[in-house]
């Protein structure tokens, strides 16, 4: 676990410059457009998640597995993985793309109100290939545990894509800042394609072959997965952000989104770690009290650093709306205590979750995906009418402790009936 802490500090420290990065952009944001224009902007970045991880699933946690388990035996080796990922990557952007161009006056019709911002919905699905590729470079990376090149790429994009999303809105405002929400990845994408042309495994004959169905099974696990778990998180903000405008107005909902981004933006420094280092360690762990002491440790180890940063937010709250944000947002002070207890229940819930999705365990992984999500939206749904946007929080908040306690009952089963699975050959 020593390991997992050095690599959680070395990404924090690019961590934090994407949250720099983040709240300089949520600053102009709420300088140029308001809280009502701060809840648009987070209505298309979830959109855009939404999308992102639908077309990047045959490319980020299945590739990671796979290329971390066989890449000191050669390249050659998780070429077969790498394949069938692409393949699946192809085929699901064709259709993403398609869709997103055929209901695009209705998406935007759902998330503004209005169908004048049908031609950023066309922007974010003509920026999807470039998102995809983003990443795909990040997985490999990640998955050969190249901590520092993982490090240094990430903040060369981040720079230059942080840049761009400035630039827009300085000289467009509210359209400036959606544009930028739109192809912020994409951009991202770019970069790192630029940047990893000449590494040895960016080769065609890694990429493009014959597929072996059985990898092709492998990876579909995967993109399940990840497909369930880009669209229902990102449909669960969407909506409560729909819920929060409609029962008690845009100014609520922007407010709601102000803590909401702080928190994503503190957590990061931990979720980065996890996904460099948890992730790749876990998918070499076969044995269930391999499994089972990783993930303790892991949950004993974060838990204080988690409730830590949670405090000093609380604590920084008034500085963090005064410095971030403008006095209009003066009224999301309130909300933070409840949000934060649910912050350091999520990664709590995330960390004992990890193993299932390291594992394979897709059933189980998009059973308790879809039902947080349902959860946290009913629940919004049932309590905003009676505690405003701090009833948004109270759902975040109790559904992660749902999330967390269903995780915990069926850890055993989940861990010893996938290695059954993976014993007897089967995929799943």
């Amino acid at each position: 676990m020593k390991k997992l802490l050095g690599v959680a500090i070395f990404s924090g420290m690019l961590t934090l410059l994407k949250m720099a990065s983040g709240f300089v952009i949520v600053k102009l944001a709420a300088l140029y457009t308001g809280p009502s224009g701060v809840a648009m902007l987070g209505q298309l970045q979830s959109l855009a998640t939404a999308l992102n991880g639908v077309v990047g699933a045959p490319v980020s946690a299945g590739v990671v597995r796979y290329t971390a388990q066989h890449y000191k035996a050669g390249y050659e080796t998780c070429a077969p993985w790498w394949r069938a990922s692409l393949r699946c990557l192809l085929l699901i952007l064709v259709m993403t793309m398609a869709l997103a161009f055929l209901f695009a006056r209705s998406l935007s019709v759902y998330l503004f109100e209005s169908d004048q911002w049908t031609w950023l919905i066309v922007a974010c699905s003509l920026a999807l290939p470039f998102a995809a590729a983003n990443t795909l470079i990040t997985s490999i990376i990640n998955g050969l545990e190249q901590y520092r090149r993982y490090i240094v790429l990430g903040l060369v994009s981040l720079f230059v894509s942080t840049g761009v999303m400035v630039g827009l809105i300085i000289q467009y405002r509210l359209l400036g800042a959606l544009l930028a929400a739109a192809v912020f990845t994409s951009m991202s994408g770019v970069v790192l394609m630029v940047m990893c042309l000449r590494q040895p495994w960016f080769r065609l004959q890694y990429w493009w072959g014959k597929v072996d169905r059985a990898r092709m099974f492998d990876i579909a696990s995967y993109v399940l997965m990840s497909v369930t778990s880009a669209i229902c998180v990102s449909a669960a903000a969407i909506a409560v952000r729909k819920i929060l405008s409609v029962q008690v107005g845009w100014t609520e909902a922007g407010n709601w989104h102000a803590v909401y981004k702080i928190s994503e933006a503190y957590l990061g420094v931990i979720t980065l770690g996890l996904a460099t280092y948890y992730l790749p360690r876990l998918a070499t762990l076969h044995d269930f009290k391999a499994i089972r002491k990783e993930t303790i440790n892991g949950v004993f180890l974060l838990f204080p650093v988690v409730s830590v940063l949670a405090f000093c937010v609380y604590l920084g709250r008034d500085v963090a709306i005064s410095l971030l944000f403008t006095p209009e947002f003066n009224g999301a002070r309130s909300l933070f205590a409840i949000q934060l207890v649910g912050d350091v229940l999520k990664i709590m819930s995330w960390v004992a979750a990890y193993p299932m999705l390291a594992r394979g365990a897709t059933g189980w992984y998009i059973a308790s995906e879809i039902g947080f999500s349902v959860t946290f939206t009913g629940a919004t749904y049932l309590l905003v009418p009676y505690f405003g946007a701090q009833g948004a929080n109270m759902a975040f908040a109790g559904s992660y402790l749902l999330y967390f306690l269903f995780i915990v009952a069926t850890f055993r089963h989940v861990i010893t009936s996938t290695e059954l699975t993976k014993s007897t050959g089967k995929t799943g």
